[in-house]
């Protein structure tokens, strides 16, 4: 919309005013703001937003004392930074190259005063500017040249204290829930905890129900399920590119990765504790949106490795389908965690590149370290049932079926456990290549097709020199069939 649309209706009380105040209209000097476009959605807090970003960073240049913020008995509001004080020229920037080359300030364009003070003027608040270098108050006039045009001006007039330290932005008109509400969009003057300061930004604790966003301590967005809230003082490429005029709506694309590098350099153990809490909350539902990034699980599940040696990550099935399995672990002094099937498949391709000792444990590694230090119990053939050594008798006639045993069985031995848990109950017998042994379950001696089912399955082994489920075990266990079928034949 034209600034005209917006300010000729105010020209007439403009003039009524002004011949109010105590001005010295010849040494007044008018200065077209040349406003093309006033932000419409703009409410009195967010222009008083841009006047304590330009006070707070100023403060910041000049390393000069904390802003004031205060009403005065006359109902004035005065917004107060004690750096060098503004004058006319900063009412020209378009950009404002100081600030755009330092990256710990909160204003990125410059423009910003400019839109304030439009806005201030669309909603009939009175402004005036004090420093050493003069007052500004506002006004709308005609262009230069142009009478039929009605622009927003600055008016200036000398300053009635040349010694004056700083800037006094002073606002009449305005509400105090006005001013809180423009607070409360800085860092500044929230109550949030600082938990950790990193290199990236700060790690704050949540005070209310969502958590808050803030760049350089300005609010820019806000989260409903984080579970903390941060400010981010390195800004990145992705960051610059996104923040605009308002700083406002600046999605979550935008500073996604810049919260993974703050929290993944962390190292307090307020902030480590409570994303292992929460790391935790999985299987209840109640985790928060950090931790369904899978970088950021993954470090603290490597956190949690190395506060807690035998923390075991399992999935929801493995708790669900091998209660048995869950309870070794407890029984053995590990603690489950229970976190996504994909995070688990991120913790094993990190535990391929891992050194020694630097692994994250899983359910499967637990079962291999199982299966590495159980040593089953061979039973004596004599302790067996009748019926049971009838079976196991016949070892050697059903290896005859395939030429006899293989040079490199040694024994053949009946065990009650091939492994310590029930997880295992499907291995009913396994070859031990190092030590020449086959071990086949009790339970197969039940019948005599399980016995030698088991056997010569196990004999498949010892012959190929294979695992399971690989084209060489494959191709043996077909000989195997071939020859058993030819001899039934």
């Amino acid at each position: 919309m034209e600034i005209f649309e917006l300010f000729k209706d105010k020209t007439n009380k403009n003039i009524m005013n002004s011949q109010k105040d105590n001005i010295n209209i010849e040494k007044a000097k008018e200065f077209d703001l040349n406003i093309e476009k006033i932000l419409e959605n703009w409410e009195n807090y967010h222009a008083i937003r841009e006047i304590i970003a330009n006070a707070l960073d100023e403060q910041i240049l000049t390393k000069t004392k904390d802003i004031e913020i205060k009403q005065t008995s006359d109902g004035w509001w005065h917004i107060i930074d004690f750096g060098r004080g503004l004058n006319y020229h900063h009412l020209t920037q378009n950009e404002n190259e100081e600030k755009l080359n330092n990256n710990k300030l909160i204003g990125r364009f410059g423009v910003g005063l400019k839109d304030a003070l439009a806005t201030l003027y669309r909603h009939n608040i009175k402004v005036e500017i004090k420093s050493k270098y003069g007052i500004i108050r506002l006004k709308t006039a005609s262009k230069a040249g142009f009478d039929d045009i009605i622009t927003l001006h600055a008016e200036i007039t000398p300053s009635n204290n040349i010694n004056m330290i700083g800037t006094d932005f002073c606002l009449y008109g305005c509400t105090k829930e006005d001013i809180e509400q423009a607070k409360s969009l800085f860092l500044k003057f929230t109550k949030n905890n600082l938990l950790e300061t990193t290199k990236y930004g700060e790690v704050l604790s949540n005070t209310g129900a969502n958590s808050n966003i803030y760049i350089n301590g300005v609010k820019v967005a806000e989260e409903p399920n984080f579970l903390f809230s941060y400010n981010i003082t390195a800004l990145n490429a992705q960051i610059k590119k996104s923040l605009n005029r308002e700083r406002t709506n600046i999605g979550r694309t935008a500073y996604t990765s810049r919260i993974k590098d703050i929290l993944k350099d962390c190292q307090s153990n307020i902030v480590i504790e409570k994303l292992i809490e929460d790391l935790q909350e999985f299987s209840s539902g109640n985790r928060h949106d950090e931790l369904s990034w899978n970088d950021i699980a993954m470090y603290a599940s490597m956190k949690i490795s190395e506060l807690n040696s035998k923390a075991t990550f399992i999935t929801a099935s493995d708790l669900q389908n091998t209660p048995s399995l869950i309870d070794n672990m407890l029984r053995n002094g590990h603690t489950p965690i229970v976190v996504p099937d994909n995070l688990i498949s991120k913790i094993e391709d990190y535990n391929i590149g891992a050194t020694e000792g630097k692994t994250l444990i899983t359910a499967n590694q637990y079962i291999i370290e199982e299966q590495k230090n159980f040593i089953p119990q061979i039973i004596d053939i004599n302790s067996l049932s009748s019926n049971e050594r009838n079976i196991y008798y016949k070892t050697e006639k059903i290896l005859e079926l395939i030429g006899g045993r293989a040079p490199n069985i040694k024994a053949i031995q009946i065990v009650d456990k091939i492994y310590e848990n029930e997880i295992f109950d499907e291995t009913v017998g396994l070859w031990i290549p190092d030590e020449g042994r086959i071990l086949i379950k009790r339970t197969q001696l039940q019948s005599l097709y399980k016995y030698a089912g088991t056997l010569l399955h196990e004999c498949c082994h010892a012959i190929s020199g294979f695992g399971d489920v690989s084209r060489d075990f494959e191709r043996e266990l077909t000989t195997i069939i071939g020859v058993l079928a030819s001899k039934a034949l």
